[in-house]
């Protein structure tokens, strides 16, 4: 005579067993992959990926060319800011610009200042009335902005500043 707490305790096996099985196979495939990395890519390997920057294959040498090639920042992202009153409007705008991805200092710098560039961003937007933006052209407020991003950088300069959007809202 079965058991009533029979089923689900060989259900319980069965899935026990599974993961047992999965959980060994990914120990396999992590031994085998480092030793891959040690025993056949050596120490002096170039890197695979690069993270943000452009893929270029590796000469014959095995050096990635065109390592100087420049990246394009986008951290900043999207900001959507209010214009100063009488007539608060709404601006939205997207900044990029070009840097070079190699110069490792420089790139931990632009990241840790997003949030202070995102803020000169607002204060700049909110200091000025939309009839006041509407007047100004493109050129002189990319000129004002990176004369504030550069005035918070120390280990590098901005050259040039794109805006992917830029709209003014009623």
């Amino acid at each position: 005579m079965k058991e009533p707490g029979e089923k689900p305790a060989l259900f319980l096996l069965i899935c026990y067993r599974v993961l047992l099985i999965v959980g060994g196979l990914l120990v396999l495939v992590l031994i085998g992959g480092t030793l891959y990395a040690l025993a056949f890519r050596g120490t002096e390997a170039a890197p695979l990926y690069r993270i943000n920057s452009p893929r270029v294959p590796p000469d014959a040498s095995g050096e990635a060319t065109g390592s100087s090639a420049p990246g394009i920042f986008t951290g900043i992202g999207r900001i959507r800011a209010a214009t100063a009153p009488p007539q608060t409007q709404t601006v939205i705008l997207s900044i990029v610009f070009p840097y070079t991805p190699e110069d490792r200092p420089f790139t931990e710098e632009l990241a840790a200042k997003i949030p202070d560039f995102r803020q000169l961003t607002l204060e700049y937007f909110g200091s000025h009335t939309a009839e006041d933006l509407k007047k100004q052209d493109e050129m002189t407020i990319k000129a004002a902005l990176l004369h504030r991003y550069n005035g918070l950088l120390h280990l590098g300069r901005i050259e040039t500043l794109y805006f992917n959007d830029f709209m003014v809202i009623d």
